[in-house]
């Protein structure tokens, strides 16, 4: 594994296979998705342990196993802590319905509990 690709294991816990791919295969699509990973990522306005939670939200919504339990695996290395997640899941629930909130509740009981 590249460094690029340690650095962002680093910030999200786990990189995606696909990444991995690029690295191998298709080098200029793999700078491309690292360079508008970091922008997104960075401190802003928003905080990176904020980010994570929403991402965490975002793809118990979609029903994203894969992207729920690897944005998990992010925030608990960021030190965002089980009962953040939790009530964020809530507004999903109240905004995306039960199936969101039960797909996200289980990825967080699995990896951050």
């Amino acid at each position: 594994m590249d460094k690029e690709l340690k650095e962002l294991e680093e910030n999200i816990g786990k990189v995606p296979m696909i990444l991995q791919k690029w690295a191998k295969e298709d080098p200029e699509m793999e700078k491309f998705v690292l360079a508008l990973d970091k922008g997104v990522w960075g401190d802003g306005a928003l905080s990176k342990q904020t980010k994570k939670i929403i991402a965490i939200c975002v793809a118990a919504a979609l029903r994203d196993r894969h992207a729920v339990r690897a944005q998990a695996a992010g925030a608990s290395a960021l030190g965002v802590n089980y009962d953040e997640v939790e009530e964020a899941l809530r507004v999903t629930f109240l905004l995306a319905g039960m199936p969101a909130y039960t797909y996200g509740r289980t990825a967080i009981d699995d990896f951050m509990k």
